[in-house]
């Protein structure tokens, strides 16, 4: 959907929502010519801080930060709260720009691609994996046919810390790192090969390594859901992805793609960084070798990518959204991919929870599709708990020890964190 350019002389005034992992926003607002004027949270102690910090005007009401006289907004609030906000924003004609998921539920969804279409603003989905430097080199090298067509790939995002980092980033009994399923948090391992190979899934089948009782980084904190999980995805051209996502031993990130004529990867050891292009011999263009391992460059912006966050890729999301709103085209990672990327986690629990059994990925561009799917409210969110909401574990309810919660009490009370926050 074509928008109405924008000059470029006249800053986007910008909103941020989340005064946690929004300051990484506020903080690069300038260097895209973005101008913050307002954040929101209700944590008032922090939200304060960072409006002194940057200048700019605070607000716990979000009805009336959205009336301070946005261009635009970054959601950078909790994980299962983005598409309420969304949604309002589109519908007052401001520009959105929302951290994953996109939405918590397949209602949500159905709710957040009909406020878009009506809204007439841009819709930025804000997955950063996708713009690390060897995933852009990958998306080049693919559109370039390097590899031929896409046929197999993998996306790996495996992020252990101690109980006690783990707690600090999740302040409260029932903040949504303590309650999200394991198959949830899918989108930095699904993104980044949806953004190489420009397919989506359609299908899903999904196994989860369970609750560790043996893991002191599990068991010495709150959390209420699984170790991992694993999600096998048939895509819409055929190929296959395995999704790999959770606290399992060993950090990093790690893309894979086959194609029918030579495959790609970030490297496991050393730098990651670097790439592997692989070419069977008898395929090669001549006088390349069969192999070649290097380290990609960003094709454009790298001096302000080193300076921004998760390897430079939080600089491309805000870039984007930037670019989106002055030229009035939709960036890539629009509404629709954002949605695509979110159900996959939830569609993957449902299979998870049926023994692994085949579950279908609706496609929302589709109105006739999402008619069957506007009242699918199945979220294990404690706040929204009835009957026939699924748990939060492949084991069912995980009831955290005496000693998680004491230690939990005594890290959140470092962060300043009181219960009512």
């Amino acid at each position: 959907m074509a928008q109405k350019r924008r000059s470029r002389k006249k800053p986007i005034r910008l909103g941020v929502v989340g005064a946690g992992r929004g300051r990484t926003f506020m903080q690069l607002a300038g260097s895209v010519g973005m101008e913050l004027a307002a954040v929101c949270d209700t944590w008032e102690d922090r939200l304060q801080r960072v409006c002194d910090q940057f200048g700019a005007t605070a607000y716990t009401d979000y009805d009336r930060f959205l009336a301070h006289g946005l261009d635009a907004v970054v959601l950078a609030n909790y994980f299962h709260e983005h598409a309420p906000f969304a949604i309002q924003a589109l519908q007052a004609g401001v520009h959105v720009m929302s951290e994953c998921a996109a939405c918590h539920t397949l209602a949500e969804g159905v709710a957040l691609a009909r406020a878009f279409e009506k809204s007439g603003a841009v819709y930025m989905f804000a997955e950063n994996c996708p713009y690390m430097v060897y995933n852009q080199e990958m998306r080049r090298l693919y559109r370039k046919g390097t590899i031929g067509a896409f046929r197999y790939g993998e996306g790996e995002y495996v992020h252990p810390d101690p109980a006690e980092v783990k707690l600090g980033r999740s302040c409260g009994a029932n903040h949504w790192r303590n309650w999200i399923p394991a198959t949830y948090y899918c989108t930095h391992s699904v993104g980044p090969v949806m953004f190489i190979t420009d397919t989506r899934p359609v299908k899903v089948n999904a196994f989860v390594v369970p609750y560790d009782f043996e893991d002191a980084t599990k068991t010495r904190h709150v959390t209420r859901s699984d170790t991992a999980a694993v999600i096998m995805c048939r895509m819409d051209n055929g190929a296959v992805m395995k999704s790999l996502h959770g606290a399992l031993r060993g950090h990093g990130h790690y893309v894979r793609i086959h194609g029918n004529r030579g495959l790609m990867e970030n490297c496991r050891r050393g730098e990651k960084t670097r790439l592997r292009v692989w070419q069977e011999p008898w395929e090669k263009p001549k006088g390349t070798p069969v192999e070649t391992v290097y380290t990609p460059d960003f094709p454009a912006y790298g001096d302000q990518a080193a300076r921004a966050g998760h390897g430079g890729a939080d600089f491309f999301t805000l870039y984007h959204f930037a670019e989106a709103i002055r030229s009035g085209e939709q960036p890539y990672l629009d509404v629709y991919r954002g949605i695509d990327m979110s159900i996959v986690g939830i569609q993957a629990w449902r299979s998870a929870l049926s023994d692994s059994a085949p579950v279908d990925v609706p496609d929302f561009r589709k109105k006739s599709v999402r008619r069957n799917y506007a009242k699918d409210d199945w979220s294990p969110d404690p706040a929204r708990k009835k009957a026939g909401q699924p748990p939060s574990s492949i084991l069912g309810e995980i009831t955290p020890s005496e000693e998680a919660l004491a230690l939990a009490k005594e890290v959140w009370a470092r962060q300043g964190y009181r219960e009512s926050d």
